[in-house]
């Protein structure tokens, strides 16, 4: 517990220096248009990748907050500051409970706009399923997205095929201590961060997120990612989805968005001129603007 406390002091400690000396954020808050949210009644709901947190996702809610916007970043279960380990969470419906719970417990007639990156992609498709008449539409950002009709672990394990072996670098390998089967996590490394995620964004990004990742895992071998009947077309297949694309994404080559994109006909897609894996930062402005146009279009 006393460690929990202490990283979700960090966390909020780094976030507020950022946010006071950042004069970035500042102008993307100021060019966001305002609506009353008792006459739209969308919420943004945030769930960020492998190793990170609801941190990650600052600069676009502090802009969409400031601009009148209701805006919520969450963490998964032993990511950013939620207390778990990640040796304790056992399965991809554990890692997603926050979402999962967040999503139960929306307002009647509050229509959420679920968005994810890159592995919080997955979270999305379960709460999707779960809960299809409460998300008004669901954003995936260089994102896992899975298809309907098929199981979980598709595009992840075409991904994982794809990349060579030395792909995360200077990461370290975690083997957790579980009494399930013998499982790992990883520990993005410094490098990594700087030369595949982070590539075009802010260095004070690339600073924070070297300090604040955790290890996590992508529960690759969970049976739920192996299930072909999980993910209906009446549920999953009935929310719109958008995929956005970023094109200057050096961790995943725009081949390998595309043949996700290739898997769900009729996802609409939209491109991040610039953006790298860590789109929210080095593109928050435009992002935001492609977060409000997908939520006005969508109800």
């Amino acid at each position: 517990m006393l460690i929990a406390q202490v990283r979700l002091g960090l966390v909020r400690r780094s976030l507020e220096i950022l946010r006071s000396n950042s004069p970035g954020s500042r102008s993307v808050c100021s060019k966001i248009p305002r609506f009353r949210m008792e006459d739209d009644g969308k919420h943004f709901m945030f769930v960020h990748g492998l190793g990170h947190g609801a941190w990650c996702w600052y600069r676009v809610v502090a802009a969409l907050r400031a601009a009148g916007h209701r805006a919520t970043a969450l963490d998964m279960a032993a990511a950013g500051a939620h207390p778990a380990r990640v040796d304790e969470v056992g399965s991809l419906e554990e890692y997603s409970r926050p979402l999962l719970d967040a999503v139960a417990a929306a307002a009647p007639g509050e229509r959420l706009v679920l968005v994810g990156h890159s592995l919080g992609g997955l979270s999305l498709a379960l709460a999707m399923e779960r809960f299809p008449d409460k998300v008004a539409a669901a954003v995936f950002l260089a994102a896992c997205m899975p298809a309907a009709g098929k199981h979980m672990g598709i595009t992840l394990e075409e991904f994982m095929r794809r990349i060579k072996p030395d792909f995360f670098m200077d990461s370290k390998t975690i083997v957790l201590n579980t009494n399930q089967e013998p499982r790992t996590a990883v520990l993005l490394g410094p490098k990594l961060l700087a030369e595949k995620l982070y590539n075009r964004s802010p260095p004070e990004d690339l600073t924070l997120a070297t300090m604040l990742v955790r290890p996590g895992t992508n529960y690759i071998d969970d049976p739920i990612m192996k299930d072909e009947t999980l993910l209906t077309e009446g549920n999953y297949g009935s929310v719109k989805r958008v995929f956005l694309v970023a094109m200057d994404d050096a961790s995943s080559d725009e081949e390998m968005q595309r043949w996700t994109i290739y898997l769900s006909p009729g996802v609409e897609v939209e491109e991040l001129a610039g953006a790298d894996h860590m789109a929210m930062c080095s593109k928050p402005r435009e992002l935001c603007d492609l977060l409000l146009r997908i939520a006005a279009k969508y109800d």
